[in-house]
């Protein structure tokens, strides 16, 4: 009978722990070329590209909100990017996870370059984050720093995905 219960109990770890590893986001290596991917995959479709890191307080804080926007519109693709070294993926998923934009498209910087990065996605951007981007159905872009309410993002959307 004990043999049965430590069998079933090691079953059950085995279990809760692949359960929790499933949870986790995968993250796409953003490398050079991938911002161009991402603008092709999204061809025609409007979307918003949520630039971020594990190390911006005001990034962990925007989690939130776009958490409560994708609740609210499903629809709406939501693309996230974080700035971070791909060695600091642990620590981006667990965000990611915590916040329940697992299902989201997940990326992360895999380049050493990071500045060139940067220059792919917006030449006039000079890093500071979050930053947001906000794509209409013809590619055309907006892009915004800073945190951003559950009213901007509405307004927005509104205006720019629908």
């Amino acid at each position: 009978m004990r043999q049965k219960l430590l069998t079933l109990l090691f079953i059950g770890l085995a279990i809760l722990t692949n359960t929790a590893r499933a949870e986790l986001p995968a993250l796409k290596p953003f490398i050079s070329g991938s911002y161009q991917q991402l603008l092709t995959s999204n061809a025609g479709k409007p979307f918003v590209l949520a630039v971020w890191s594990i190390t911006c307080p005001s990034c962990i804080k925007d989690m939130a909100v776009l958490s409560a926007v994708h609740k609210a519109h499903p629809e709406v693709n939501i693309v996230m990017l974080s700035t971070d070294d791909i060695a600091e993926s642990a620590e981006a998923q667990k965000i990611l996870a915590n916040n329940h934009l697992a299902e989201l498209e997940n990326w992360i910087y895999a380049e050493e370059n990071t500045q060139k990065l940067q220059f792919d996605i917006d030449p006039k951007w000079y890093g500071e984050l979050p930053r947001t981007y906000f794509f209409d159905k013809a590619g055309q872009r907006d892009g915004v720093s800073g945190v951003l309410s559950k009213e901007d993002y509405e307004a927005r959307i509104g205006k720019n995905l629908k």
